[in-house]
């Protein structure tokens, strides 16, 4: 499957990234964008996180481009291992990083939106105070 499917920015970083999708990610991602709920079950490094992650990350690059991202938690993934937890976290900080880098070469106030996407972890080890601030400001994922 084209990655036409994502923002420019999100395609333009994964392609600078990574030098195809596996064929999980475009299984995956057709399904996804067929809007099917979608269960991806396969062996590690075949990108399963990504392939979950770049959807949700698109969909809120695309919500910066046009301005505002709701300040609110728009996407919850349960690890069912909390040591997956920092692996997830810098699963979700390296994109968003790289996609926002690449908005802000081309200017423009997506660039600047984008850079506000929160991602956060939170196990049961969280501090009591980490997780009132979660409250306050919650992530977006």
């Amino acid at each position: 499957m084209p990655l036409t499917v994502f923002h420019p920015a999100v395609q333009a970083w994964f392609e600078q990234a990574f030098a195809a999708p596996t064929a999980v990610q475009r299984d995956a991602w057709a399904a996804i964008a067929r809007g099917q709920h979608t269960l991806i079950a396969a062996p590690t490094g075949s990108g399963k996180t990504l392939a979950a992650f770049l959807t949700a990350i698109d969909s809120l690059v695309r919500q910066a481009a046009r301005g505002y991202v709701e300040d609110a938690t728009q996407v919850v993934y349960v690890s069912p291992l909390k040591a997956l937890s920092n692996d997830v976290e810098r699963n979700l900080q390296v994109p968003l990083m790289g996609i926002t880098e690449l908005l802000l070469q081309q200017g423009g106030a997506a660039a600047q939106t984008c850079g506000l996407i929160r991602a956060q972890v939170r196990t049961g080890d969280t501090p009591q105070i980490e997780r009132m601030a979660m409250r306050r400001k919650p992530p977006h994922i």
